[in-house]
């Protein structure tokens, strides 16, 4: 069994797509623990929509905040203090993608980030798309990952820009699984698509 925590440089770089992706490919259990937004269209229903094998089961988020924000602001804003003990990993016999919500460094409380929540037996796929910036904040979140010990694994996402792909890649080390180009949709063909692109480098990957 695998353990796949994925988590993004910043906001609204393709983690959820990604997760998608790598649930689809391993038919791996999906689970996104701190969920922040819109509950009538969660990340875990984006993922459950993508879906096509009959045995990935997604499970429900430990917290699920009104507010898009930072998991410790929306939790203020809910009357909710998040409790990093409380996050838990559903159990299964299945592989798991764990889809981080923002950033490593995302606050959950006054003195846990989403650093925190990731077991040391997790293997992190960071997915990076390419901004002004992108290769700082990259560079960043994996010696930070590396730092604390986690075998780390790099996504891109997006329109391909080698420049900033390959100094990220000289730099940190870290295997590659690929990229995911702009698409005019992401529907569960073109999940299909990826996952079996994806699968075997992602079958190989230890946790």
């Amino acid at each position: 069994m695998q353990q796949i925590f994925v988590t993004g440089i910043s906001t609204e770089v393709g983690k959820t797509i990604a997760s998608a992706i790598i649930a689809e490919a391993l038919e791996a259990d999906y689970w996104k623990p701190v969920q922040a937004g819109d509950l009538d269209d969660t990340d875990s229903d984006k993922v459950r929509s993508l879906i096509s094998n009959d045995k990935t089961v997604i499970h429900k988020s430990r917290y699920e905040l009104k507010t898009p924000m930072s998991p410790h602001a929306a939790a203020e804003r809910d009357g909710v203090k998040i409790d990093r003990l409380e996050i838990v990993e559903p159990k299964t016999d299945n592989s798991l993608v764990i889809e981080g919500a923002g950033g490593i460094l995302v606050p959950l409380n006054e003195n846990d980030t989403v650093l925190d929540i990731i077991m040391p037996t997790y293997h992190v796929i960071v997915v990076s798309r390419h901004y002004l910036g992108s290769i700082n904040h990259t560079l960043l979140t994996i010696g930070w990952l590396q730092q604390k010990g986690y075998d780390v694994s790099v996504l891109f996402s997006g329109k391909e820009n080698p420049e900033t792909e390959n100094i990220i890649l000289h730099k940190t080390g870290v295997s590659l699984i690929g990229r995911i180009d702009e698409e005019l949709v992401f529907d569960k063909a073109v999940i299909k698509k990826y996952a079996d692109k994806f699968a075997p480098i992602l079958k190989t990957l230890q946790s």
